[in-house]
């Protein structure tokens, strides 16, 4: 048994080795790397010359592709350049869960700790007994049982103040996508190092993989090189050529895993593809499916506001970058671009001659916001099933369609936030968008 236990390690360590010689890492002293022809990701030239208009006429301000760790597109649009800077949102938060795993494995705080070891008794308005269930791992996988619907009637938005932090629900019974405890992860670590976060940040990323870039106001700033190489650490699971930047894979593995039991496709702050459910910010609603069907199953992806994205897709050895404005309605993490993109990049191959199922960016709904009605428009006839739900989970609108337009009356339904979900004919989720009704 000994042996064959030993015989199992080693195979694991050579494969290990293995994975990471085949991919190549750049430079950690300057910005010199490696390209590929686009040749190696088979796309047709028509193909690419379509999704580089696409990018460009969707706000987009950078776009970056990782074959094997070496660049195989790299596109600028809007006089945005290699060496400007912009903002990751919610993207960032992956760079915090990264970097908890980190603090643990230097012993300077353990998931299953008490946030308040670190910020002090009375962080939250919660009665001190509800307060002390919250654990940093609740911080990680957005379990707080914190209000995430309270707004203060005054900035700022996602106030940390302990009056904005109300009771909801006990800790670790309650997924809701929440900013405030997040940030506090940002300031927990701070205080548990004795440091602050950009230090902690630069030691760990910029010293170690090349990265450069800064925090400001909880939010990460860097070009889009720096955001490609986080993505391919993460890609080689935590190791940078030979040097292990992130030594404990069982953390690893957690963080890239379903976190808790009531989002399947929501890691220790990335969001993952492939479960079975998935939730939404701003939602209750659990939603049966992939969270981007067009994407492959085993992608895990940081997803910010407006559209900031990191996709690492391991059975590809890829890594896809992309920056930008908004490309249609601004939203929290994943939106409606995630699949219309993945629709496209799965379309690229010149080996696929065809689709099985009505592809999301080719679905239009509008007016949003809207007073009365919304128009639901594809670009053919195709059999369609509608549901509509409202922010709290209710559906209250169920429908098959075969006709390449039709109206649903939204003057029924009072003002607020309505979820809309989008089926084929096979029962796939292909389009997922928030209503709002005025």
């Amino acid at each position: 048994m000994k042996l064959s236990l030993l015989t199992v390690f080693l195979s694991l360590c050579l494969f290990s080795a293995s994975h990471s010689q085949s991919l190549y890492f750049p430079p950690i002293d300057n910005d010199n790397w490696e390209t590929i022809s686009t040749d190696s990701l088979n796309w047709c030239p028509d193909s690419i010359a379509s999704l580089q208009s696409y990018l460009e006429n969707t706000n987009t301000k950078a776009f970056i592709v990782l074959k094997n760790g070496k660049i195989a597109v790299e596109w600028y649009f809007n006089n945005h350049t290699q060496d400007s800077l912009w903002y990751w949102a919610s993207a960032g938060k992956t760079i915090a869960a990264f970097l908890t795993g980190i603090c643990q494995e230097a012993g300077k705080l353990n998931i299953e700790d008490k946030v308040s070891d670190y910020l002090g008794n009375g962080w939250t308005s919660a009665p001190l007994a509800k307060e002390n269930l919250i654990k940093i791992r609740n911080l990680l996988d957005m379990t707080t049982g914190l209000d995430d619907s309270y707004t203060p009637s005054q900035p700022p938005e996602n106030c940390t103040d302990d009056t904005c932090l109300l009771y909801l629900a006990d800790a670790g019974t309650r997924w809701a996508y929440h900013n405030a405890p997040y940030y506090l992860l940002q300031d927990l670590m701070a205080v548990a190092v004795g440091s602050n976060f950009n230090l902690i940040t630069n030691y760990y990323l910029e010293n170690l993989i090349g990265m450069n870039g800064f925090w400001f106001n909880h939010t990460y700033y860097s070009n889009c090189r720096s955001m490609a190489r986080f993505g391919l650490l993460n890609l080689n699971k935590g190791i940078w050529d030979t040097d292990t930047v992130m030594h404990n894979q069982n953390y690893f593995e957690d963080m890239i895993h379903p976190s808790q039991n009531m989002n399947d496709s929501y890691g220790y702050l990335w969001w993952l593809n492939g479960q079975n459910t998935y939730m939404l910010p701003g939602s209750q609603i659990v939603f049966q499916g992939n969270l981007i069907p067009y994407a492959p199953a085993d992608m895990y992806s940081a997803l910010g506001k407006n559209d900031q994205k990191i996709y690492v897709v391991p059975s590809k050895n890829m890594v896809i970058v992309r920056m930008g404005e908004s490309a249609d309605i601004s939203l929290y993490a994943l939106s409606n671009y995630d699949n219309e993109l993945w629709g496209r990049l799965s379309s690229m191959n010149c080996d696929i001659t065809n689709q099985s199922s009505y592809p999301s960016d080719k679905i239009e709904v509008y007016p949003n916001p809207t007073h009365t009605n919304i128009t639901v428009k594809l670009n053919q006839d195709s059999e369609i099933h509608i549901e509509l739900f409202d922010i709290t989970g209710l559906q209250i609108f169920n429908k098959a369609y075969k006709t390449a337009t039709f109206v649903i009356d939204m003057s029924q339904y009072i003002s607020g936030t309505y979820i809309l979900k989008i089926k084929n004919i096979k029962g796939d989720i292909v389009h997922t968008e928030k209503i709002i009704k005025e």
